[in-house]
């Protein structure tokens, strides 16, 4: 069995102030670098086995914090990216959520959850039996979950900055 510590990247400058990221590259700020350090204190005297990260900096930044006592490098892939945004990207969230009608150029749900599958396939081949913990962002996580559960994504609850949660291939 693979086992995969699924994490959401710690909280960014553009979280803080509401904006959408999507697949921009982001920054920790003071508080993300403080919650992967706890994750990284916290998992320190586990087995790891591999560490793997969006190619995006704010989980790259996350992944690699977790991953120093381990002495391991951090494998990239655009497998776990943010969804992306589309013409979302940069804007404030709370004013989005009086938009009736998304725009075309965002990333379908669909294509999502085949990503995510995609990542969940790739992760049980290249690390068989082995324990994983993979960097990504709140909606490829969540789609993540709701593939690995067979569940829709309204019923998957929202990760939190730097959250773990556990699934066993």
């Amino acid at each position: 069995m693979t086992t995969i510590y699924l994490v959401r990247h710690g909280e960014t400058v553009d979280n803080a102030a509401h904006i959408m990221q999507g697949q921009t590259q982001g920054e920790l700020n003071a508080t993300g670098i403080k919650q992967a350090q706890e994750v990284c204190d916290k998992l320190a005297s586990e087995k790891i086995d591999a560490f793997v990260s969006s190619d995006l900096h704010r989980s790259i930044q996350t992944c690699e914090i977790i991953a120093r006592p381990h002495h391991k490098e951090v494998v990239q892939t655009p497998l776990l990216r943010e969804r992306d945004w589309g013409s979302f990207t940069g804007k404030y969230i709370p004013d989005l959520q009086e938009v009736k009608e998304w725009p075309d150029d965002i990333e379908s749900l669909p294509r999502l959850q085949s990503r995510a599958q995609n990542f969940l396939t790739w992760v049980k081949v290249t690390y068989p039996d082995q324990t994983v913990l993979a960097v990504g962002h709140g909606i490829i996580n969540k789609a993540i979950q709701s593939v690995y559960f067979k569940k829709p994504m309204n019923e998957i609850h929202r990760m939190e900055n730097a959250e773990v949660r556990i699934l066993v291939l």
